[in-house]
């Protein structure tokens, strides 16, 4: 029987549980260190012969915890759902989700814990870094380099070559034809730096 441990048991988490199994894990077993019934990462560290993959929407706790998990001798799980279309010169770094009908096309650069959430495209020779939430629907086109713990709201579009700083939010349904800053809140069609994203 193949297993994997989904470490969070919330919305995000049944999500990564049902591409999990549709990878082909037999068995799901949800981690939580909340006040639940369920097993908490304490009561399951020895068994680091069982992969694990994230089930945390927070881009800061989700490094947190990949940073835990592989300290602790855990092997993370890269999940791809089946009915994404992967360029076979993409490369997708461990840890990392993509959901369903997610693109990801010639020589992009995805990261670490990163999550690809449904239908979104990633364009050719795009970089996308460490722990960035990329949300459905949202486009990136060719040569966009988007910064680490960075989040990219729901419906977003970013032209060629822009670059989006680490830390960064970028309110929902925004147009980006400007690079953003380091740090930055920032929407609108054209999506304009609104403040500091603490």
């Amino acid at each position: 029987m193949k297993q994997i441990y989904i470490y969070g048991a919330s919305g995000h988490g049944f999500v990564v549980a049902d591409i999990a199994r549709a990878c082909g894990y037999d068995e799901v077993i949800f981690v939580d260190d909340g006040d639940n019934d369920l097993q908490s990462f304490e009561q399951i560290k020895s068994n680091t012969n069982i992969p694990m993959a994230l089930g945390i929407g927070s881009n800061t706790i989700r490094k947190e915890l990949f940073a835990k998990v592989e300290s602790s001798g855990f092997k993370l799980a890269t999940l791809i759902h089946p009915s994404s279309v992967i360029s076979s010169s993409a490369d997708i770094g461990k840890g990392s989700v993509v959901m369903p009908l997610v693109t990801i096309n010639a020589k992009a650069k995805i990261g670490y814990g990163v999550i690809l959430n449904s239908g979104c495209i990633i364009e050719h020779e795009c970089i996308v870094g460490d722990f960035v939430h990329i949300s459905p629907n949202v486009a990136l086109a060719g040569n966009v380099c988007i910064g680490e713990l960075t989040h990219i709201g729901i419906g977003s579009s970013v032209i060629q070559g822009i670059s989006v700083g680490s830390n960064c939010l970028v309110g929902a349904g925004s147009v980006v034809v400007k690079n953003i800053k380091n740090n930055k809140k920032a929407y609108g069609n054209p999506c304009k730096e609104i403040g500091e994203n603490e």
